[in-house]
């Protein structure tokens, strides 16, 4: 995917999530992603009908946009809401579950292909 304002010899600078297709591998997330080398940015809509299948031991840097949901951390449970941030290294010592508190969650993930 082109960037608006980059050429052949430029960096990409602009990513225009709305021309973006969404994506849903479960029921109740989707998102729009946007992947250069080994990153991926990821707007991403959670509704209280998500079910986190399994652990996820994925690193992720993000942004709660709306809604509130929490994280377990293995039995240590932390809530965020909007204007939180969110910081997860990779790692088996860091797995998680997110289990969405409101109707809709809408955060922006930063994390490795």
């Amino acid at each position: 995917m082109r960037i608006e304002g980059a050429d052949s010899d430029t960096c990409q600078y602009k990513v225009d999530f709305g021309s973006i297709e969404w994506q849903s591998p479960l029921p109740g997330v989707r998102f729009r992603a946007f992947v250069e080398g080994s990153r991926r940015m990821r707007l991403v809509e959670y509704t209280s009908d998500f079910v986190e299948p399994d652990w996820c031991a994925k690193g992720h840097i993000g942004y709660v946009i709306e809604g509130r949901f929490e994280i377990d951390f293995d039995g240590q449970v932390v809530q965020l809401a909007p204007g939180d941030g969110i910081f997860i290294p990779p790692g088996v010592e860091h797995k998680h579950k997110a289990r969405v508190l409101s109707d809709i969650a809408r955060v922006f993930l930063v994390d490795d292909t």
